[in-house]
């Protein structure tokens, strides 16, 4: 269960931020009435939410899932791969010490975007991506170690990050898309796959057993449904036009 969650607003500078959706520019003001939303759909799950300030200095910054990987045990800051983000993980590490005592760095040689670490129990997936190289996995995987946890590297194709394509739901069950349908690492869970037209529903969140989907994806809301879930829907049209999805937008921990 998660009692807290962290987000950062999005700010005005995010129209410049990292993109190859080919979606167009977001809409600031329409991005910060959906990021209110998006928050309001995580305390309807019952966690308390810290909001941080938009930072203009960094334009993809409201997507604060890649900076840190939040553990029951330690977070860890990672270390972006994208040079232009580099500089998010100041203000999320002074945040974070407000509850961690043990917190961790990912340091060059390595790159980490949390975006490509998935929890599942005490295991994590780390993807290996154009933002995840190879010494930042190894890196995280001696920290989870180091506080009895375990991790693995799961080789990307295509996609931006792993939770582009996965999530997990707990209860076994995951959802996936694309590259990941059958990737062999997954096929002891319950496979809820998501139609190729529906590719972006995959990055989807388990939050205190409701499930946090983007809005406008039926097919996905009903298998997810059908799986014996209560869907929160959110509509996250502006950050999509960013490659960001529903877990880039927050900690949870």
């Amino acid at each position: 269960m998660f009692n807290c969650a962290i987000v950062k607003r999005p700010c005005k500078n995010m129209i410049n931020g990292l993109t190859k959706a080919g979606l167009g520019k977001p809409d600031y003001q329409l991005a910060l009435y959906q990021h209110s939303n998006y928050v309001d759909a995580l305390e309807q799950c019952g966690v308390n939410v810290t909001v941080l300030d938009a930072d203009e200095n960094f334009p993809d910054s409201t997507f604060i899932e890649d900076a840190a990987l939040c553990t029951p045990k330690c977070a860890v800051i990672t270390n972006p791969g994208a040079e232009s983000r580099k500089g998010e993980t100041d203000s999320v590490y002074q945040s974070l010490q407000k509850f961690y005592e043990s917190i961790e760095f990912i340091k060059f040689p390595g790159n980490l975007d949390a975006g490509d670490v998935m929890m599942v129990g005490d295991h994590y997936y780390i993807g290996i991506s154009g933002r995840t190289n190879k010494d930042g996995a190894e890196q995280l995987i001696t920290i989870l170690n180091k506080y009895g946890m375990t991790g693995s590297t799961v080789e990307l194709n295509s996609m931006l990050h792993l939770k582009s394509g996965t999530a997990y739901l707990e209860n076994n069950f995951m959802l996936l898309a694309g590259e990941f349908i059958n990737k062999q690492e997954f096929d002891k869970f319950n496979k809820i796959t998501v139609e190729p037209e529906e590719t972006y529903a995959a990055n989807s969140i388990w939050v205190n057993e409701k499930i946090i989907i983007p809005a406008g994806y039926l097919k996905t809301q009903k298998k997810v449904e059908d799986a014996g879930y209560e869907v929160i829907t959110v509509d996250v049209s502006e950050f999509r036009k960013l490659d960001g999805g529903i877990s880039c937008l927050s900690l949870r921990f």
